[in-house]
């Protein structure tokens, strides 16, 4: 009796389109999946405003949800007529391929055809593996956009490669405009192409784990700074206790310039941190483009979209550098003690020597990229046979003049 009353459209919900789950009717008098009613609710609650998703008509407070019975039969007598509608996963939706063939509601495309430039649903595509004609036709998975496999002039499927013009074309364009050019079916450049893309992929992954590696020495240059630091603060502390009243203008100069210069030394570390992550991602990202690449069966897609997504990754622009990761205050506890009985005479002529030596410490030292071939190989030899003087150089500070700075300046890092 239900399956006269009611048709399969009549009991789908409005929102999820499938067979109600647990149905409700709002006070309005519609009904939908208890789920989904909630979920469109949840989503204002925010407002205090509850609406019909279908006729608009609003509630306030929100209305209490009691499962419809009577619907509910109803809803389970359909499903044992096997008048239920196929499952919602069946249908294309945003982002899927549909059919070319179903008409009204389209279902989810599963094949494409490269011969007939349609694509079909597991339905319409059993033809393909029946009808013998049919069964020599390409098969691959569902994909969009089958114009684009048409050579624009000849309106023909692109199956070959000029290498001349590095482009797809129809077969008829190799006996015209490409008559002369050196041509291959799409399958062998393929081949070709796939063994540059592996290349490519080993490079950045090679790339990928520099960085990291580079990071990674970074931050123990970084925290062995700071470990120094502290202990070295701590010790020497001790020793200008003796004669802090007699330095205090200088002690407090020095302090400022040793905590500048760290913070500056810390902001670079992690600036160039920031970058290479940054690089990490990008190439991250450009490595899953090209593992989809690799991965596709449309030979012609892979061909079109080789030439912007294979291309070798840029040097980068950032230079290699070379991290100290063995910095350290050491010799300070004894140079304080030997200028403790000079410091008030020696601090003043000193202090301008100390702050030119300060200023060229830093975590790391940068470094040209190493050549990648033979272009960039001749650069790099002509920049290492050149010196230049680069102000992140980690250069040897007399150690009486680095233990000064450093004792005098308790905020080097938060010890």
């Amino acid at each position: 009796m239900a399956s006269n009353l009611w048709s399969e459209e009549h009991l789908n919900c409005p929102v999820c389109k499938e067979l109600l789950k647990d149905p409700v009717t709002i006070p309005c008098g519609h009904s939908y999946c208890m789920g989904c009613i909630k979920n469109c609710w949840d989503q204002t609650d925010h407002t205090a405003v509850y609406s019909c998703p279908q006729c608009r008509k609003t509630f306030t407070p929100r209305p209490d949800l009691c499962r419809n019975t009577m619907l509910a039969e109803v809803v389970e007598k359909l499903k044992k007529t096997g008048l239920n509608p196929p499952p919602a996963q069946s249908y294309a939706g945003p982002g899927d391929v549909s059919c070319d063939v179903c008409t009204g509601r389209k279902f989810k495309a599963v094949k494409s055809c490269l011969t007939c430039l349609a694509s079909y649903c597991e339905t319409h595509v059993k033809p393909h593996s029946e009808v013998t004609p049919l069964t020599r036709h390409k098969l691959i998975n569902a994909i969009g956009n089958l114009e684009q496999k048409l050579c624009p002039e000849h309106q023909k499927v692109l199956e070959v490669f000029c290498r001349t013009d590095q482009t797809c074309i129809c077969l008829l364009c190799t006996d015209e405009d490409h008559k002369s050019h050196d041509t291959v079916s799409g399958d062998a450049e393929r081949i070709v192409k796939q063994k540059q893309l592996g290349e490519t992929q080993t490079e950045i992954q090679q790339r990928i784990q520099e960085r990291l590696k580079e990071i990674e020495g970074l931050k123990q240059a970084v925290e062995s700074l700071k470990r120094s630091a502290c202990i070295e603060i701590k010790e020497s502390e001790k020793i200008f206790n003796e004669v802090i009243r007699s330095i205090e203008k200088i002690h407090t100069e020095v302090i400022e310039l040793i905590g500048a210069n760290e913070k500056a030394a810390v902001n670079q570390a992690e600036g160039r941190m920031k970058k290479l992550e940054q690089e990490i991602a990008e190439l991250k990202r450009r490595n899953t483009e090209l593992k989809q690449l690799s991965e596709t069966e449309d030979h012609i897609h892979f061909l079109q979209n080789f030439q912007s997504l294979c291309a070798p990754p840029e040097a980068g622009g950032l230079p290699s550098v070379t991290v100290n990761t063995g910095i350290s205050f050491g010799a300070v506890r004894k140079a304080v003690s030997e200028l403790k009985d000079h410091i008030e005479d020696f601090c003043k002529g000193e202090l301008v020597k100390i702050t030119k030596t300060v200023n060229k410490v830093a975590v790391y030292s940068l470094q040209a990229p190493e050549p990648r071939n033979s272009a960039a190989f001749l650069k790099y030899s002509l920049s290492r046979s050149t010196p230049q003087a680069s102000n992140m150089r980690v250069n040897t500070v007399p150690s009486l003049f680095r233990s000064i700075a450093a004792t005098l300046n308790p905020g080097v890092t938060n010890c």
